[in-house]
């Protein structure tokens, strides 16, 4: 039977159950959507894939996800992210780590950046996107507390 590469060890630091809370950026004389919720990242049996379920509330708005992350692909070096929403949505986009332990997620229309306290304990994500493909805007900001 084959076996997860090596590089997907470097995922580990996610497992768990996370609280997350954040908010928008104003735009257009619109204010700030507060965002809080859960984050649980786990294993799927073989090591392959680590699983993501998000569920969070959005202002008014519940917004569930899952997504499923990996494997880790030599070939780009990055990690496949492949996400599904409750309102019908399909995204794809590829996570990078460096060296210093900070994790990139690129797609079409959105990136961000995470970035993971030394202990593990929290993380913070700040988030970007693109209407026109070229021009990036601060699109919101993340903490995540680790919960277990």
């Amino acid at each position: 039977m084959m076996a997860p590469r090596p590089e997907n060890k470097r995922l580990d630091v996610l497992v768990g159950r996370w609280r997350s809370e954040g908010r928008t950026v104003p735009a257009d004389g619109e204010p700030p959507v507060r965002i809080a919720g859960s984050d649980v990242y786990e294993w799927l049996a073989g090591g392959f894939f680590l699983v993501h379920h998000v569920d969070v509330r959005m202002g008014g708005d519940t917004v569930e996800v899952i997504e499923m992350i990996g494997p880790y692909d030599p070939a780009t070096g990055t990690y496949p992210m492949r996400s599904f929403d409750d309102q019908g949505n399909f995204t794809t986009m590829h996570a990078a780590v460096d060296d210093r332990g900070v994790w990139t997620f690129t797609g079409g229309a959105e990136r961000a950046t995470l970035t993971i306290a030394e202990d593990g304990s929290t993380m913070s994500a700040r988030w970007e996107r693109t209407d026109d493909g070229s021009t990036w805007l601060h699109w919101m900001d993340m903490t995540f507390a680790r919960e277990a």
